[in-house]
């Protein structure tokens, strides 16, 4: 049983990976970004199998009077296509990717670090997690920034390096280059051979 394993999702959103979401829809997309959910479907499907949880990160903008979103000035200056109705707690685009769905621990975040000013520390520890298989967007931000949390809070904490990618295969190496001091490194293909 898996009952204290998590495979976390980091952002695996509609909006960011979807065709029709709000990164497709500005052309923002990345052939190694949009493949992640069927390489990692099989994964997510074992883990389920054998009793571990699925955890998912969702980057969200909060809103505020007529709907206008939140978007700090450094998202704007990088993002400016972003707009109202992206991200939305709640809507289709805020969702995990349906190939992915459905998380059983959702989390919403406003940074990069997922631990930053949320409740996913206080739920993974309520579900009895102690070790996470993580995946997701972007190597460089979410997924680095989350699994530095991880480790500070002394998860046992495993990055699927071929479930994450960044908008550039450099930057992508780069990142997990910079993760093997805090995190096991490992493999879609690997983890499910542990688990057959």
């Amino acid at each position: 049983m898996l009952s204290d394993t998590a495979l976390l999702l980091c952002d695996l959103q509609n909006d960011f990976i979807h065709p029709d979401g709000a990164y497709g829809r500005a052309g923002q997309g990345a052939a190694e970004i949009a493949a992640i959910p069927a390489r990692l479907k099989p994964l997510a499907d074992k883990v389920r199998e054998k009793g571990g949880w699925i955890a998912s990160t969702h980057f969200t903008l909060f809103t505020g009077k007529q709907g206008e979103p939140f978007i700090d000035p450094h998202l704007r200056h990088l993002r400016p296509f972003l707009k109202k109705g992206d991200f939305v707690q709640g809507s289709w685009g805020h969702a995990v990717v349906e190939e992915l769905a459905p998380s059983d621990l959702p989390v919403e975040k406003v940074g990069y670090d997922a631990f930053y000013q949320t409740r996913l520390e206080w739920i993974l520890r309520k579900a009895g997690v102690r070790k996470l298989l993580v995946a997701g967007i972007v190597t460089n931000g979410g997924v680095s920034s989350t699994v530095r949390g991880a480790h500070v809070r002394e998860f046992d904490v495993t990055v699927l390096e071929d479930a994450c990618a960044a908008f550039s295969r450099e930057v992508h190496e780069t990142a997990i280059a910079a993760l093997r001091p805090v995190a096991k490194i490992s493999t879609v293909a690997a983890e499910l051979a542990k688990l057959q």
